[in-house]
């Protein structure tokens, strides 16, 4: 794997670079309801040296239905500052399943214009099994300054991914499941229908990763999104339940050097929840 600021780095970069003055370190750690997981408890047991606890549901823009949608800049701004996080900084990022959340706060952090930033290839389960060093002790922060520049183009609303869909002019690429795509499966939030987004290609965000929970090689990631009939010349536009795991797909493309993609911040949480949005099954 090659090391990479601005999208993943590995377990042994990061111990290499863990005591630079310049370096923050994020746990993004978030499950679905029914994983029975505390994120904020297990961080508190034991993170990586320094590392703040992001919190993706709070680090949100609480006045919509929907969960963990984009903050206002203003708060982003606002939990940034407080965590001592600012400009200059090289921004750092895992999550406790390996690869999943933290990929989300790598795109926010894209979308509020910062690009020093990268995911942690294997997350916490692979910095511990090969025994790097943890701590339970809160890091001390100090307010820095931050400059934030939003880049709209990464984001997409619903209006708009309808008309990517009945247009045919992007790829729109879902993160969940074959079963939950298919309509086969249950969805872990009540009250939404089942299915897809017309025209959609299904990418489970697993299938991108190896055995070991780490990102596949470039090589075979361009493989997987062809194999799923993922045209790549088109720009794409990532889905998933709540979009998190979308921005898996997201890291994915940027890794092969697909540069034109955005996010479905409301994903099938918005969608499915709308009788007059179409859907399709199978």
């Amino acid at each position: 794997m090659t090391d990479d600021p601005q999208t993943l780095v590995s377990t042994v970069w990061l111990e290499q670079h863990l005591k630079d003055p310049d370096l923050r370190v994020f746990d993004a750690s978030w499950y679905l309801p029914n994983a029975g997981r505390d994120p904020k408890a297990e961080y508190e047991r034991g993170h990586i040296p320094g590392a703040r606890f992001f919190d993706i549901d709070e680090i949100s823009d609480l006045r919509s239905e929907m969960p963990h949608m984009a903050p206002p800049v203003e708060k982003f701004i606002s939990r940034m500052r407080a965590m001592g996080v600012g400009d200059g900084h090289q921004i750092v990022v895992y999550d406790g399943a390996g690869l999943m959340s933290a990929a989300r706060v790598w795109w926010l952090c894209r979308l509020m214009g910062k690009t020093d930033v990268a995911v942690l290839d294997g997350g916490y389960p692979k910095w511990t099994a090969e025994g790097r060093p943890t701590e339970d002790m809160a890091p001390v922060m100090r307010d820095r300054h931050i400059t934030v520049t939003r880049q709209n183009h990464l984001v997409r609303d619903v209006t708009q991914v309808a008309a990517a869909a009945k247009l045919g002019d992007h790829e729109i690429i879902d993160a969940r499941s074959g079963g939950r795509f298919r309509g086969e499966a249950p969805e872990p939030r009540e009250g939404l229908r089942s299915g897809h987004i017309p025209g959609s290609k299904n990418v489970f965000f697993q299938s991108l990763l190896t055995e070991a929970g780490t990102m596949k090689p470039t090589a075979a990631l361009r493989k997987t999104f062809e194999a799923a009939g993922v045209d790549l010349s088109k720009p794409a536009i990532t889905t998933c339940g709540s979009g998190v795991t979308a921005a898996v797909l997201s890291l994915a493309l940027e890794r092969i050097g697909h540069r034109q993609h955005s996010l479905y911040d409301g994903s099938w949480s918005e969608w499915g929840m709308y009788d007059d949005l179409k859907v399709e099954t199978g």
